[in-house]
């Protein structure tokens, strides 16, 4: 069964290069970012988990931990990270999954049931493990995205598209296209112009269904 939004998603016990983790408890109070690739040693998930590992501080700042997932193994993910930081120019503090049975991958519904990794194996084996899935402190799944091989992904816009799921469920509001942090917000039809100018302040009506306000702060 495929793995949808704002289901609880599976829990697992695995080791990373940073000792054995149990997923929900590693998790905790936070939200948390699953990213995923096919291999070590590849070039565009190098470039991206080095991103990952210089973008420490924007995580931090919004309770978030970022966990790396592959279906190498263990000693593969900690002679990889050597390369990380050699090109992030700084330290790769998050975890990186081994994965090498892909019962995890298979798990979130990376690959087919019936998936295996042939000896020899290249990227392409396990091509479609080039997810990010971005979880809440509820444990259920908020936002997935899925790339390409050959096309690395966007952390400024996983970084956005947090802000943007915390922003919803914290103030109760909807997100607008190409919105960002400061940005105004589109307000419930359920609540009513009054409530809202008493909520927020001054709103916005473009439409009758479509009205927008600034968040304070």
């Amino acid at each position: 069964m495929s793995l949808r939004i704002n289901d609880v998603v599976p829990d697992f016990t695995a080791q990373t290069d940073q000792g054995e983790i149990r997923f929900h408890e590693w998790i905790g109070d936070n939200w948390a970012i699953l990213f995923s690739h096919p291999k070590d040693f590849t070039p565009i998930c190098t470039t991206e988990f080095g991103a990952t590992a210089q973008m420490a501080g924007d995580w931090a700042k919004y309770n978030t931990k970022v966990i790396g997932i592959s279906v190498d193994g263990v000693e593969e993910h900690k002679g990889w990270k050597t390369d990380i930081e050699k090109v992030a120019g700084c330290k790769a503090d998050f975890p990186i999954i081994a994965d090498e049975d892909l019962k995890i991958a298979k798990a979130f519904d990376m690959l087919p049931a019936d998936a295996y990794l042939p000896d020899g194996r290249t990227p392409a084996d396990s091509a479609t493990v080039r997810n990010v899935f971005i979880i809440g402190p509820d444990k259920k799944l908020k936002l997935i995205m899925v790339y390409p091989m050959n096309v690395g992904r966007n952390f400024n816009e996983v970084l956005r598209a947090l802000i943007a799921l915390q922003t919803a469920a914290g103030e109760g509001v909807s997100i607008p296209v190409n919105w960002n942090p400061g940005d105004s917000v589109v307000i419930p039809g359920t609540l009513s112009d009054e409530d809202a100018k008493r909520k927020y302040g001054e709103v916005e009506t473009v439409l009758p269904y479509l009205r927008k306000v600034k968040l304070p702060g």
